[in-house]
């Protein structure tokens, strides 16, 4: 079987701001960014190429988690429209009304919850393939031959740690090395002056962690342009980048409680279900889910 774990907070940022009409709920309240995403997880659940059968949702809720505490600049919900910060408890809802687990993380963030569930579920015999459902590369990190994959939808494609390797030049592991170099915007991770990501890759190709770069950029082995401008760098704040890497780094021991029988679709909740959409003013939905429990 396939487990398939979903970025909730990618999904409802997109939704937000992708250039379909405003939904407004007979309350007055702006569900743009919710019908966004469950129309998304209605296609999901009926693609009969992804076949989903176990799966679960992750969202930041709120935004702010442990990372905060390491890095003032790491990133908040300062900026954030106003609209898309008052829905997160409406998705979480409407989401559970459907019936698919949801993961709320507070300390943690979703990026930490899909990881720790896709090496966990990855290790049982039963489970053929973790699906990471969104185009973040912070995930690239858990990529684990054909068993871990992870797949944009927007754009229909597969990452696998092949892929990585061929694109990249490096694997799995060093993805934290190289966020903390190039910066993740993202994240509020600056990275360090001079490095882009041509130049990152090919130094980590060469050495994979950040503590294994020499100080001195003439003995590098990679063909790297300006090398001994970026040794130097490095060599001067490799304090801030092994804080940029813990950032980037994700975490693995989230104390998620399902288990993977708990993860099963098994249906929405027609009554939950029914009573959101009318809550929501998108009767259209009531009858789009292809199973009910």
């Amino acid at each position: 079987m396939r487990v398939h774990v979903v970025d909730g907070t990618f999904e409802l940022f997109r939704a937000h701001y992708a250039p379909r009409p405003s939904h407004v709920s007979p309350a007055g309240k702006d569900l743009k960014a919710t019908v966004g995403v469950v129309g998304s997880m209605l296609a999901l659940l009926s693609d009969a190429e992804e076949s989903v059968t176990h799966l679960a949702v992750a969202f930041d809720n709120p935004i702010r988690s442990f990372r905060n505490d390491l890095f003032a600049g790491y990133k908040t919900e300062e900026g954030m429209d106003p609209a898309l910060a008052a829905q997160f408890d409406d998705i979480e809802q409407a989401v559970a009304a459907l019936g698919v687990t949801v993961w709320s993380m507070k300390e943690f963030e979703c990026d930490d919850a899909m990881a720790t569930a896709a090496v966990r579920f990855a290790k049982d015999p039963r489970v053929t393939q973790v699906r990471v459902m969104t185009p973040d590369k912070d995930l690239g990190q858990v990529l684990e031959g054909e068993r871990i994959v992870q797949v944009d939808r927007m754009r229909k494609r597969v990452f696998t740690e092949a892929t990585l390797r061929a694109e990249r030049g490096f694997g799995p592991k060093s993805i934290p090395d190289f966020l903390a170099l190039v910066g993740d915007t993202a994240d509020g991770i600056p990275g360090l002056d001079g490095f882009g990501e041509k130049g990152a890759a090919a130094v980590l190709t060469a050495y994979p962690h950040l503590e294994d770069i020499p100080d001195d950029g003439k003995t590098w082995s990679s063909k790297v342009r300006g090398a001994e401008k970026l040794a130097a760098t490095l060599a001067a704040h490799r304090a801030e980048a092994t804080l940029y890497r813990t950032l980037a780094t994700l975490r693995l021991d989230v104390p998620l409680k399902e288990s993977l029988e708990q993860l099963e679709w098994k249906g929405a909740s027609r009554e939950a279900w029914n009573a959101w959409c009318t809550a929501s003013g998108i009767e259209k939905f009531i009858d789009r889910p292809r199973r009910f429990s």
